[in-house]
């Protein structure tokens, strides 16, 4: 069974810092591509990052709203994909998810990030 669950989340002000991670389990994440997503009220659920692997090749790609803030990585020893966020802002509040999407699918129960004064 796969289960994922992620932590990390909390209240930051605007310009912190915050660093999601995900642990897998039933899964390794070094053999599966991997997301996170977002939701914010009253939003449809958004691509943040995704991490996949072709061979020996990590790729990764980002939402356009967070490119050059977020980072997504994968530690294979841990089995866990992480995201920094730096630079925050009030748009990035929202409830963080992370996914597995192939070749095993699974999402997790999410965790809230708040960017406020």
């Amino acid at each position: 069974q796969v289960q994922l669950v992620e932590s990390g989340g909390g209240l930051v002000q605007p310009g912190g810092s915050l660093r999601l991670s995900c642990a897998a389990s039933g899964i390794f994440v070094s053999n599966n591509a991997m997301g996170w997503y977002r939701q914010a009220p009253g939003k449809q659920r958004e691509l943040v990052a995704r991490i996949t692997s072709f061979g020996r090749f990590v790729g990764t790609n980002y939402g356009d709203s967070v490119k050059g803030r977020f980072t997504i990585s994968r530690d294979n020893a841990k089995n866990t994909v992480d995201l920094q966020m730096n630079n925050l802002k009030p748009e990035d509040t929202a409830v963080y998810y992370c996914k597995a999407e192939g070749p095993l699918f699974a999402e997790g129960q999410g965790t809230q990030v708040t960017v406020s004064s």
